[in-house]
């Protein structure tokens, strides 16, 4: 294979004369011609041109011409990446050449001067070795003497004058040799020559034979090029005159396109447009948004490249073609892998894991997600977050985690319009151009987290993406075009529910997600926390033992807290420990065992000293039951009273409806004093004072009204409550005790101090069923619907 090394192409008697070799006749040529092939170069009889020859067989077949008759067939390749091209991949229309010069340099390469003679046509291909040769006819030109001949001569001349006055590209002696050559075959092939024509046009004109033939074809193409140049040397001025001192460096690219535009040629674009619209056209995307990303890709086709604009632009359609408009995953709807994996990832959680098993039964059923979102809701720790990946592992789709908490800007939803510097789409586009599929399982966690100031409430762009009737047509503001995210399983995490915005807690289905109890506590550290941290640690259960003990009184007295975190963080840092132990004894082998008495040396003193209910051997002090975030605890409700003016005290960090209730007790006492055999006639000489522990955290809620009415009980009847009871339950003034929540929750911490008997209201029966069997074995529910029947139930006989 060869390649022009230049693209001037010379008349030989007009241009730089070759070395001086004999002429040759056509009567003495051979038979046979070996045969040359060119990768991008046709070449003319009467054209000298330059070659580069860089391939074995081609460097053997110029060495085997100079030591002969230097005359060698010369065929355009059909594809110019071939190498070693075969008689296929030839061209059967050539011209026999005669090499002129030849000049070796010391990389193997040989540049060559050859002169185009005859045009040939090949018959037969001899067996190629090392190069192929073959047998030919000579093709003379037909030419004829007739006044349409000369006309056609004539306008050629003409044209070709009128580009050579307007290309600066030619060199002066093909225009000389173009103005003095009369012959019409000979004038036709110097122009093919020299035109700016493609490979295809030049090789059909070397195949015409006919010279008004070939003087036909060629009369479109100068025509075509004068206008060209004329429009090209228009474009020119207008361009200069419009553009400014500093866009002068863009002159060439608007140049360029301008003459595409006229020529209706090309794509307009460079390569990077080009590219582009490959995209797009292999993209699969709706109609709307392909409209909108071939609008932007014409838009930034007229850009130019070094502005901001363009920058822009090109962000924008990268983020439509990124986005799976149409790539889903395909769902593992197998209910039994899917238990198998909820099992084998959560303890416990019998009832979460049934509901999670029936919707994703429905979505096989319906093979469409059309329902509620589903939102888990439960204490820090308890495995919210990990139950959302186990839903995407059962389904066999990809899972992705948007995490709320502290979210402030409704921006980071919806995305910010592209009118803005650094605009960007919101972070659920994000997410599906992360994970690639518009079928994942987005866990929105921390949902309660969200929060709203001056640039918008996110939780109401959440309004949208969580209603199913809705997010079919979710558009975010960088995009402005709508997706479809209906096919998404989104699965919110909180948690309580009290902060999330009504409209938005409406359009979820809440799945409460309990306190572990201590047994379940003990068999997650033994299935799960034990044998990752050993894991971490570069341990074995070999190197460490933590026996039930252990772990139990690491439970009871290194935690306090409704899910495993501190738990976990608790062995790790016995299996740190253990670690050190192993590595200061050289590795050698040997067996960490660590009791239950050996975790004050390792860990210090225990932060929670296994607690009972403390004795209460004073009137005026009651033991009430309280949720938190983190889990159930107990309070101590105190009230005593001294000489005053009948005030009514309360101390304690308590909020407004704690207060509430406290003066709801103390009203309903007074008013069914003489009912209760409570002496309350000297009320306005004393002030009564209420004080709830613990000043310094907040405490608020209508659950503890039972526990205050009953200290107050005791105060004023002077008669102490049990020790081992403890109560919850909202109070009303025509004494009434009405359903809380939290009960569960409530009745564990009950269990972990060690109490004996728990009061609760009447309309909190159902929940008591949802109470581990391991704690209601242990605790005796009363439960009450009147304020009365607490006293006989709280307090002890005189």
């Amino acid at each position: 294979m060869t390649a022009p090394e230049t693209e001037f192409v010379s008349i030989l008697g007009t241009a730089e004369k070759a070395d001086p070799v004999p002429r040759i006749s056509s009567r003495s040529l051979p038979e046979t011609l070996p045969i040359l092939g060119l990768s991008d170069i046709v070449i003319f009889p009467g054209a000298v041109v330059p070659l580069l020859v860089e391939t074995g067989p081609s460097l053997k077949l110029i060495d085997d011409i100079v030591a002969g008759d230097r005359l060698f067939g010369a065929m355009l390749q059909r594809k110019p990446e071939v190498v070693e091209p075969l008689p296929e991949d030839l061209y059967e229309v050539g011209s026999v050449t005669r090499l002129a010069k030849m000049v070796k340099f010391p990389d193997g390469t040989a540049r060559v001067l050859v002169e185009g003679l005859w045009r040939i046509k090949v018959k037969n291909y001899a067996k190629p070795a090392p190069y192929l040769r073959a047998g030919y006819d000579l093709l003379r030109d037909e030419t004829e003497d007739s006044i349409e001949m000369q006309a056609m001569l004539r306008n050629a001349h003409k044209q070709f004058e009128e580009i050579a006055k307007m290309s600066a590209a030619l060199p002066d002696q093909v225009k000389i040799a173009a103005l003095n050559t009369e012959h019409p075959g000979h004038f036709a092939d110097l122009i093919a020559a020299n035109l700016n024509l493609s490979l295809d046009d030049r090789q059909k004109l070397l195949e015409t034979v006919s010279v008004r033939e070939r003087l036909q074809k060629l009369l479109p193409m100068l025509n075509r090029e004068q206008e060209v140049l004329t429009l090209s040397s228009k474009i020119q001025n207008d361009v200069a005159s419009s553009i400014a001192k500093s866009q002068r460096d863009f002159f060439l690219r608007e140049q360029m396109r301008a003459i595409q535009r006229e020529l209706g040629e090309g794509d307009g674009g460079s390569s990077e447009i080009k590219t582009l619209r490959d995209k797009i056209d292999l993209t699969i995307m709706p109609d709307e948004a392909r409209k909108a990303a071939i609008q932007e890709i014409e838009r930034l086709q007229q850009t130019p490249p070094a502005a901001a604009e363009y920058a822009v632009g090109r962000n924008y359609l990268d983020w439509i073609l990124a986005l799976p408009w149409e790539k889903i995953t395909e769902d593992k709807l197998d209910l039994k892998e899917a238990e198998r994996i909820l099992n084998e990832q959560h303890f416990g959680l019998t009832k979460i894991k049934d509901r999670l098993l029936e919707f994703l039964a429905v979505i096989k059923r319906r093979r469409q997600i059309k329902g509620p979102i589903l939102c888990l809701v439960g204490p820090p720790g308890v495995g919210k977050t990990s139950l959302g990946k186990s839903v995407a592992d059962a389904l066999g789709r990809k899972f992705a985690r948007i995490s709320l908490g502290g979210m402030r800007d409704e921006a980071e939803i919806r995305g910010h319009r592209r009118t803005y510097v650094g605009a960007m789409p919101g972070r659920i586009i994000q997410t599906l151009r992360r994970v690639e599929s518009r079928n994942p399982v987005i866990l929105l966690d921390e949902l309660d987290k969200v929060g709203a100031d001056f640039r918008g409430d996110p939780a109401a762009a959440l309004l949208e993406v969580l209603d199913p009737a809705q997010n079919n047509t979710f558009t975010d503001h960088y995009l402005d075009l709508p997706f479809d995210l209906s096919r998404v399983l989104f699965i919110a995490t909180a948690n309580w529910l009290d902060p999330i915005h009504p409209a938005l807690r409406d359009r979820l289905e809440v799945i409460e997600l309990p306190s572990y109890t201590e047994t379940e506590k003990l068999e997650i550290a033994k299935r799960y926390l034990v044998p990752r941290q050993l894991e971490e640690h570069g341990l074995t259960r070999q190197d460490l033992k933590l026996h039930d003990g252990t772990l139990r009184k690491l439970i009871r007295e290194y935690t306090r807290e409704a899910g495993v975190r501190q738990l976990e963080r608790e062995i790790a840092a016995l299996a740190r420990k253990a670690a050190r132990k192993i590595v200061a004894r050289n590795g050698s082998a040997t067996t960490v065992k660590l009791d239950a008495g050996g975790l004050e040396k390792l860990l210090g003193h225990a932060p929670f000293i296994e607690e009972s209910a403390e004795k209460i051997t004073e009137y005026g002090i009651a033991t009430g039951l309280a949720w938190t975030p983190v889990g159930g605890d107990i309070l101590f409700i105190e009230a005593t009273r001294m000489r005053g003016r009948g005030n009514l005290i309360l101390t304690g960090s308590l909020g407004e409806v704690m207060k509430e209730s406290a003066q709801t007790a103390v009203s309903y006492l007074r008013s069914q004093a003489r009912k209760l055999n409570i002496d309350f006639s000297d009320y306005g000489k004393y002030d009564i004072h209420i004080h709830v522990p613990a000043g310094a955290t907040p405490k608020d809620g209508p659950s503890a009204g039972v526990a205050i009415v009953a200290a107050l009980g005791s105060l004023l009847a002077q008669r102490r409550v049990r020790s081992d009871t403890a109560m919850t339950g909202e109070i009303s003034l025509r004494g009434r005790v009405l359903r809380v929540g939290g009960v569960k929750e409530k009745i564990l911490a009950a269990q972990r101090f060690g109490l004996k008997q728990v009061i609760l209201p009447d309309g909190n029966k159902c929940d008591w069923l949802e109470v581990p069997a391991e704690a209601r074995a242990k605790l005796k529910a009363h439960f009450v619907r009147q304020i009365a029947e607490i006293f006989p139930l709280a307090l002890t006989a005189k």
